[in-house]
């Protein structure tokens, strides 16, 4: 038993999915973390980190920006802490996202969509300038802050390797802030040099265009500025995923494998899916699940398959189990 919520974070479960491949896949579920994301290993992380290092005092302010999850994960901990929190958003977030911060007590402020997070009215340049002007207040700068991936070398990679026996050859995360795949990936790297690291991208971002961004619908992934929480020094490969990839496959994981995953999911996934067709038997990868689709139930992204089971080339096998 915890005797907090925060204790419950972490220790999330690899889930056999079973694509028509050679390799060994699994899912790890971080949507079942508290507050439904991989973002409380990061978010407890920074805030704790934060305490520790004297810049975040009782009674003080958290202030950040955030696309949905890390801000739900900030609202949950800092309710239960005792802070206030605000949170700036994109008006891109889902009504289920905003919701769920505002029902932890947090504030919300909500910004347009930009194009780049330098823009004056993003949510992240709103976050700062409101951070620089209220006394009292820590902003964890998930965007920018190294201690954000730290959070998940010191949680999330550790974990894999256990569950996997440190069989795992292959990890495949989404890119966004950075934090889970270099954490992790360095973590990983550090046991076993070998293991490949894939980095899954949105195919319009500021990276992926070679400067030029579109706009794109899934959330949480894209690598739309320059951050040192991005360590490309431990990830072998970085493959860029359309909407309709990614967002194609949330209706099979759920159909066919009964995995309610959020978009970012259905992109690694995706990936992993078509990478894995040239692995071996003897290969294991894990994919992040890094939150639920009941987040975006209200983006209509969960109906007919498209495309369906067979275009995506998506059948049941046998469950392969890891010896111990």
């Amino acid at each position: 038993m915890n005797d907090s919520i925060l204790k419950a974070i972490g220790n999330t479960p690899l889930v056999n999915v079973n694509f028509e491949t050679p390799a060994t896949i699994f899912a790890k579920l971080e949507y079942l973390n508290p507050s439904g994301s991989v973002k409380d290993r990061s978010a407890l992380y920074m805030i704790e980190y934060a305490e520790h290092h004297g810049l975040l005092k009782p009674g003080g302010i958290i202030i950040d920006a955030s696309s949905g999850n890390h801000g739900v994960a900030v609202a949950m901990i800092g309710a239960i802490k005792g802070y206030k929190v605000i949170i700036t958003v994109s008006e891109k977030i889902s009504q289920e996202k905003l919701q769920t911060i505002q029902a932890y007590g947090a504030q919300t402020v909500m910004c347009p969509a930009t194009s780049f997070i330098e823009d004056p009215h993003s949510y992240h340049s709103v976050a700062r300038k409101l951070a620089q002007e209220t006394p009292h207040s820590f902003m964890p700068n998930q965007y920018f802050n190294i201690v954000n991936a730290q959070g998940h070398y010191h949680s999330l990679g550790p974990e894999i390797w256990h569950q996997t026996n440190g069989k795992i050859t292959h990890f495949f995360a989404g890119i966004g802030t950075g934090g889970t795949i270099s954490g992790t990936g360095k973590y990983l790297k550090e046991q076993n040099p070998a293991v490949k690291i894939i980095a899954v991208d949105a195919a319009n971002s500021l990276y992926s265009t070679k400067g030029n961004p579109k706009p794109y619908k899934i959330e949480g992934i894209g690598i739309d500025f320059d951050s040192p929480v991005h360590d490309y020094s431990v990830i072998d490969e970085i493959i860029p995923v359309t909407d309709e990839q990614g967002l194609g496959m949330l209706p099979v994981l759920a159909r066919t494998y009964g995995l309610l995953a959020g978009p970012s999911s259905g992109a690694v996934a995706w990936v992993a899916q078509e990478y894995s067709k040239n692995l071996g038997k003897h290969d294991i990868g894990v994919i992040i699940f890094g939150d639920s689709g009941r987040a975006y139930l209200s983006k209509n992204f969960y109906g007919e398959p498209q495309p369906s089971v067979e275009q995506q080339g998506v059948h049941h096998k046998q469950a392969h189990h890891l010896e111990v």
